[in-house]
């Protein structure tokens, strides 16, 4: 999850880590299906029913072209919203929140169809394990940004050498 500003010095690793990592990555992201059912059994969770999270969810996925052309032709969003518990595994994310956040709800919000997904609450280690798990499609693996992001989340969560041999495996 970007929490800097972005400087010339960090779009330089960003293409550094790109030229290095994706000759050996092939498109691996899972189904929305899949991330939701994911954060479902590691986080204790209650469904957000407030039709702003939804409205919010849909008018990201359709305001953003990066994130609409994954949309299958006729196909519309289908958000649903969570917001995590502060009990169980859930406490873990909210003692790892980032200043200014600490206490604030931890929401997550998702498109069923795309697997698009956003994290509120200043929780990047929540976004970072989301995005980790999602992997990237054809389409991401093109964009520096996003290829470089993907390999320091599966650094930070300790998968990146067995990432790599799975996707590499004849």
């Amino acid at each position: 999850m970007l929490t800097q500003a972005v400087t010339p010095e960090l779009i330089a690793q960003w293409k550094a880590l790109f030229q290095k990592y994706r000759p050996l990555l092939r498109p691996n992201r899972k189904p929305a299906s899949l991330l939701a059912s994911f954060l479902m059994e590691c986080y204790p969770l209650s469904v957000c029913t407030d039709h702003c999270w939804e409205e919010a969810i849909r008018g990201n996925v359709l305001e953003n072209p990066f994130e609409w052309e994954k949309l299958p032709p006729g196909a519309f969003p289908l958000p649903v919203a969570f917001r995590v518990k502060n009990s169980g595994t859930g406490a873990s994310l909210y003692q790892s929140q980032e200043e200014g956040n600490t206490g604030s709800p931890i929401y997550v919000g998702m498109d069923l169809i795309t697997g698009y997904f956003q994290v509120e609450g200043g929780c990047s280690l929540l976004c970072d394990q989301l995005f980790a798990f999602r992997g990237l499609d054809a389409m991401d693996l093109e964009n520096y940004y996003l290829v470089a992001e993907y390999i320091g989340c599966l650094r930070r969560f300790g998968k990146l050498e067995r990432t790599l041999g799975e996707l590499n495996q004849p």
